[in-house]
């Protein structure tokens, strides 16, 4: 019994004899994948909630100055894997993982190339695998790694940023070509209501956030900065809306409306706050109060609190968007190429389903469901989205005792929202643009 146990912790292959693991398709190992990144970040929200320390200092002979076990005295230091440089090393491992089988992965087309085994099996191999580096990420030198791994965490989440908005804009024409399809085909009027009532909806929290964003991050006099911020993408959200009702835009393209663009104006004014929230200018930013009692912090203070309400929000967004990478392939074929996925049937698999065989079977014979690298690539980015998250964006400098929340990240958050709303009104105009194509 212990050997079938062991034998579906490694493989696939060995469950199609035994018949010991539930029915599943090999494309799932994007699941298990994610779950990897998802107990990643569960170990560094415990790593950064302040008041860890103290509790593990309570635990005799475990941190140094707790006492000793047996006459034995520790001298492990509980301060260097926990806090925001801990969060640092957990983000560098688990990008390091990711990064790891991108490119074990490349260029694997199908279920024949042996590499494929290893993606969708050797789960307990694995695990150890990213034990290992979690382990070797903590014995980093201080220094220099945590000012310059923040600059790798930047450009990752600035991609990051994209793709989440890419698959909102999936999302969205999912859902209004769905309530559509419904509506024609009864005739109710019912339909039509509810796509004109979330979309009202979404219009109504956008301006009121804005509203908010103007009277608790900008002042009659000063604040300059998040005036001209909020300001430009509020004028940029009101263009792409104008835009997507346009009369040649509905003959080129009926299925866009004001539904995809009430979500996106939402999130661009999401992105807009979080980026105000890093302004380091005190009076500017009331957030800053709450992050941060005074304008630096050393180590022997809490350096940071994630759990404020534009990194709950982003949190959540987070799982939401991961989760929608991991289970599944668009109905849009433009937007599959984007994300190299493509839907394939479930052949066999469903056979075996319907006649209740517990195993596991291969539905990528033929050609993978998804591109092997490009997920990979994705998950070492939200990887290092998180990682940002939960430190707020905020900066330690190389001798680790000052804290501050540097105009970069106000800067990378908003020309993400720039660029994220750029590329939406391109996919807009670009059949008028580029009558020749096909867009279909």
């Amino acid at each position: 019994m212990l050997s079938l146990q062991v034998s579906c912790l490694c493989g696939s292959a060995p469950c199609l004899l035994c018949g010991c693991c539930p029915p599943a398709k090999n494309s799932t190992s994007r699941l298990i994948f994610t779950f990897f990144l998802f107990l990643g970040t569960l170990v560094s929200i415990i790593m950064i909630i302040p008041g860890v320390e103290k509790e593990l200092h309570k635990l005799p002979g475990f941190c140094e100055g707790s006492g000793s076990v047996l006459g034995v005295q520790t001298h492990v230091d509980c301060r260097s894997f926990l806090g925001l440089k801990a969060v640092y090393r957990m983000g560098f491992a688990m990008a390091a993982f990711f990064l790891l089988f991108a490119i074990l992965m490349v260029c694997v087309r199908s279920s024949k190339d042996p590499r494929a085994a290893v993606q969708n099996g050797f789960w307990f191999f694995k695990f150890l695998v990213l034990v290992g580096i979690t382990v070797g990420a903590f014995y980093i030198p201080d220094g220099a790694f945590t000012s310059v791994w923040f600059y790798f965490g930047v450009v990752g989440s600035f991609l990051f940023i994209l793709i989440q908005l890419l698959l909102l804009i999936d999302f969205a024409h999912s859902w209004s070509q769905l309530w559509l399809r419904n509506a024609g085909e009864s005739n109710a009027k019912g339909w039509y209501a509810a796509l004109c009532t979330v979309t009202f909806i979404f219009y109504a929290m956008s301006i009121a956030a804005i509203v908010l964003l103007y009277i608790y991050y900008t002042k009659p006099e000063g604040c300059t900065e998040g005036k001209v911020l909020i300001s430009i993408n509020v004028i940029l959200c009101l263009i792409v809306s104008a835009v997507s009702i346009l009369p040649k835009i509905q003959e080129t393209q009926p299925h866009s409306g004001l539904l995809q663009v009430s979500l996106i104006t939402l999130y661009t004014i999401y992105i807009t706050w979080a980026a105000l929230a890093n302004v380091p200018i005190q009076a500017c930013n009331p957030t800053l109060l709450v992050r941060n009692s005074t304008s630096s912090a050393t180590t022997t203070q809490p350096l940071t609190t994630w759990w404020d309400a534009p990194s709950i929000v982003g949190l959540i967004i987070f799982i939401l968007c991961t989760l929608f990478i991991s289970i599944r392939s668009s109905d849009h074929p433009e937007v599959n190429k984007l994300m190299l996925t493509e839907e394939s049937g479930a052949g066999a698999g469903s056979e075996a389903a319907e006649r209740g065989e517990h195993r596991a079977y291969d539905n990528e014979q033929d050609g993978v469901s998804y591109n092997y690298t490009f997920f990979h690539l994705c998950l070492l980015l939200a990887a290092l989205y998180i990682m940002m998250t939960l430190t707020n964006w905020y900066r330690l400098d190389e001798n680790l005792q000052v804290l501050s929340s540097p105009w970069t990240a106000v800067w990378v958050k908003i020309c993400s929202s720039w660029a994220g709303l750029l590329l939406y009104l391109w996919t807009l105009v670009a059949p008028l643009v580029l009558p020749d194509r096909d867009f279909s």
